[in-house]
C-alpha cells in the first residue's frame, strides 16, 4: 500500500470577501426559532446556532476586539511550530462577557516554510482532550504539512485552552453554578471559536484566501458536521475520519447510538478471548479477587476504589489499534504470585488507562456530545441495565466460569463514585445528565443543501461510532464521499494517518473519480 503524500492542487473555489461573507452569513443564518419545554415547564426559545452566527466575521470586528498574542517558536525535526493565544468568550452570544483563553499552534514543515499554502484546522477526538503535541514530521502530519499549515487548536477546556480541572471547576460554586460554565463547552462554541481564529489568522491577513480545510477525528468530525451546518462559507474542504455524528435530527441521539454500540462491545470481547483464551481465567480472578476486598474493591493509594464494574472500564482500549495486545499485556501481570496480591504493574497500568483526573470533561460531558435538544438522563447505563445488564455482570460471569465482558466507550454514574478525582462532581454530572434545553446541535436542511467537499473514512468494525448509524447520517450531507473500510479501528489516523490523510484528499479533490 502508498504510504506517501498525493500532490494534487487544490480545487478551485470562489474567493469570499470579508465583508460579502458577513451579508451572506448575516441573510443566510436567521434563527430558525424551536421551542422545546424545560425542566421546570417553561418554554425556552432555542434558535439554531445563535452562539456560532454571533461570532461571525465582521459581526466579531465590530462587537468586540479579540485578544491575540503570539508566542513562542519551537523547531522539532521537520516541523516549526508557533504558538497562539487567543482571549474568545466564554458565552459566544454574549461577547461583552466573561472570556476564556484559546491556544493554537501553527505547524509548519521546515522544507515548506515561505511557501504560501492553505490552512487545515484539525480537530481532535474527545469531548475533553487537547491537540496533539508533535515530537517530530511523522504520520498524518507529515503528510498535512506537505500541502497545509496546520492548526491543532487545543479545544477550549483542554491543554492550553483554559484547561478545566477538578479543582477549578469545584472553586466555580455550587453543581448548579458549575454546570452553567459547562454547557458553554460543547462542539458549537467550539466551532464559534474556530471561526474567531479564522478571522484572525486568515481573513484579517488575506481576505481573498479566508477560508480553510478540516480534518475532523470522531468528536472532531461531529464538530467538523457541526461548522457544515453553521458557517459552510468558511470551508474549502471537510475530512472526517470516524467522525459522523448519529441521529443528527433526534432530541437526544445517545440511547440510540448506545443501543447501537453495545453488541458492538460484545463483539469485540469475544474476539478478544478468541485471540488470548488464557485470559479469560485472568480475567476471572480479578474480578473474584476485587469482589471479595472490603467495600468490594480494592482502595488505592490514590483514592480510586477499583472495583469489579471499574475494572470492566479497560475495554475503552478496545476500539483503538492495539488495543487487544495493551490489553493482553496488562493481563499476564496482574498478580503478584508471591503474595497473591493485584500486582502495582496492573494497578498503575489500570490507573493509566483512566483519563478521569486528567480529563474530567469527558467524563462530565460525554454523553452530551449526542444532545440536541433532550437530556441524555445516563443513557449508556439505563441500556446497559435495560438490555444488556446480564452480559456485562462481571461477577455472576466469574461465579459462573463464563467470559467476563469488559464494556467501551460508556461513561456511568457510579463512575463519580469509584474514581476519587471525580467524587466532587458528583452532583455536577447529575445536573449535566438532566440538562434538557440543550441548542439544537445540526441543521439537516443547510446540509442536504451542502456544497463543501467532504469525505469520510467510516470504519465499518467502529468500537464508538456506529455504522449503521453513521451511514444515516451521511445520507443527510449531500454530495459526501465515503471510504468504507474494515482495516482500521477508530483510532485509523493514529495508526496509519499518512495513507488514511493521502486517501481523504484524493476522495474529496476528485483525483480518485467517483465509481
Amino acid at each position: 500500500m502508498p504510504t506517501g503524500c498525493r500532490t494534487d492542487s487544490l480545487q478551485s473555489f470562489h474567493p469570499v470577501s470579508a465583508q460579502h461573507a458577513d451579508s451572506r452569513i448575516a441573510s443566510r443564518l436567521k434563527p430558525k426559532a424551536c421551542t422545546n419545554k424545560a425542566r421546570h415547564g417553561r418554554l425556552r426559545s432555542v434558535t439554531f446556532q445563535d452562539i456560532v452566527f454571533a461570532s461571525s466575521t465582521a459581526s466579531v470586528a465590530t462587537k468586540m476586539t479579540l485578544k491575540h498574542a503570539v508566542g513562542e517558536s519551537v523547531v522539532v525535526p521537520g516541523l516549526r511550530m508557533i504558538d497562539h493565544t487567543f482571549q474568545v468568550p466564554l458565552d459566544h452570544s454574549n461577547q461583552q462577557g466573561a472570556t476564556i483563553s484559546l491556544f493554537v499552534r501553527d505547524v509548519s514543515a521546515l522544507s515548506k516554510i515561505g511557501h504560501k499554502l492553505p490552512t487545515l484546522l484539525f480537530l481532535q477526538g474527545g469531548p475533553g482532550f487537547e491537540a496533539p503535541r508533535p515530537v517530530e514530521s511523522s504520520s498524518w502530519i507529515k503528510c498535512a504539512t506537505a500541502h497545509f499549515n496546520v492548526l491543532l487548536m487545543d479545544q477550549r477546556g483542554t491543554g492550553r485552552s483554559s484547561p478545566i480541572t477538578t479543582a477549578n471547576l469545584v472553586a466555580r460554586g455550587s453543581a448548579k453554578q458549575q454546570a452553567f460554565y459547562l454547557q458553554h463547552f460543547r462542539a458549537d462554541s467550539i466551532v464559534a471559536d474556530a471561526e474567531l481564529v479564522r478571522e484572525t489568522l486568515l481573513i484579517s491577513s488575506d481576505a481573498q484566501n479566508s477560508r480553510w480545510s478540516l480534518l475532523g477525528q470522531s468528536f472532531g468530525g461531529f464538530c467538523a458536521v457541526q461548522y457544515l451546518s453553521a458557517a459552510p462559507q468558511a470551508l474549502t474542504e471537510v475530512m472526517l475520519t470516524g467522525g459522523l455524528p448519529p441521529r443528527i435530527d433526534s432530541h437526544c441521539a445517545a440511547e440510540d447510538a448506545y443501543r447501537h454500540l453495545y453488541p458492538r462491545v460484545i463483539a469485540q470481547n469475544h474476539k478478544f478471548y478468541k485471540r488470548f483464551p488464557s485470559d479469560v481465567a485472568r480475567v476471572q480472578r480479578i474480578v473474584t479477587y476485587l469482589s471479595e476486598q472490603p467495600g468490594g474493591g480494592l482502595r488505592l493509594a490514590n483514592g480510586d476504589h477499583l472495583t469489579p464494574r471499574a475494572f470492566q472500564l479497560l475495554g475503552l482500549g478496545l476500539g483503538g489499534g492495539g488495543g487487544m495486545e495493551r490489553l493482553h499485556w496488562l493481563l499476564e501481570r496482574a498478580f503478584d504470585e508471591e503474595i497473591d496480591q493485584l500486582s502495582p504493574t496492573f494497578t498503575s497500568g489500570w490507573q493509566a488507562s483512566m483519563p478521569w483526573d486528567t480529563n474530567p470533561l469527558y467524563a462530565i460531558m460525554h454523553e452530551s456530545i449526542y444532545c440536541n435538544l433532550g437530556a441524555s438522563n445516563w443513557a449508556a447505563h439505563r441500556v446497559r441495565q435495560q438490555d444488556f445488564a446480564d452480559d456485562f455482570d462481571a461477577i455472576a460471569a466469574a461465579n459462573a466460569g463464563k467470559p467476563v465482558l469488559m464494556t467501551g466507550e460508556m461513561v456511568f454514574p457510579w463512575m463519580f463514585e469509584d474514581f476519587a478525582s471525580l467524587r466532587k462532581l458528583q452532583e455536577t454530572a447529575e445536573v449535566i445528565a438532566a440538562k434538557s434545553d440543550w441548542g439544537a446541535m445540526y441543521d439537516s436542511t443547510a446540509l442536504g443543501k451542502n456544497q463543501v467537499p467532504v469525505a469520510s473514512a467510516t470504519y465499518y468494525e467502529d468500537l464508538y461510532v456506529d455504522f449503521e448509524l453513521a451511514q444515516e447520517t451521511a445520507s443527510k450531507i449531500l454530495g459526501v464521499r465515503q471510504w468504507v473500510t474494515n482495516e482500521y479501528m477508530h483510532s485509523g489516523i493514529r495508526d496509519d494517518g499518512a495513507r488514511i490523510l493521502e486517501r481523504l484528499l484524493g476522495i474529496v479533490r476528485g483525483s480518485i473519480p467517483l465509481t
